[in-house]
């Protein structure tokens, strides 16, 4: 498996759990993968979405100096209108 194959399991991963913690429900359907078993709704997408938003502020936060993180936080509360 090469690095970037790795990255995309990780990340798949990541989105799963944030998908869980906003309400869907995945099973295994053939022990191959994951399927949801109903989709997200209403203020389920909208938590989906502010779970994203706040990953990327903690990955900025971890990677940037402090100034370039408090421009990019503000930018994400002026565009996605999610605080820290």
């Amino acid at each position: 498996m090469g690095r970037t194959q790795g990255l995309e399991i990780l990340m798949n991963e990541r989105i799963k759990l944030l998908a869980e913690q906003a309400g869907a429900v995945f099973e295994k359907t053939n022990g191959l993968n994951d399927c949801p078993q109903d989709s997200l709704v209403d203020d389920e997408i909208q938590k989906f979405a502010e779970l994203i938003v706040r990953e990327c502020i903690e990955l900025n936060r971890q990677e940037l100096s402090f100034s370039a993180f408090a421009r990019m936080l503000d930018k994400y509360e002026d565009h996605f209108g999610v605080e820290e």
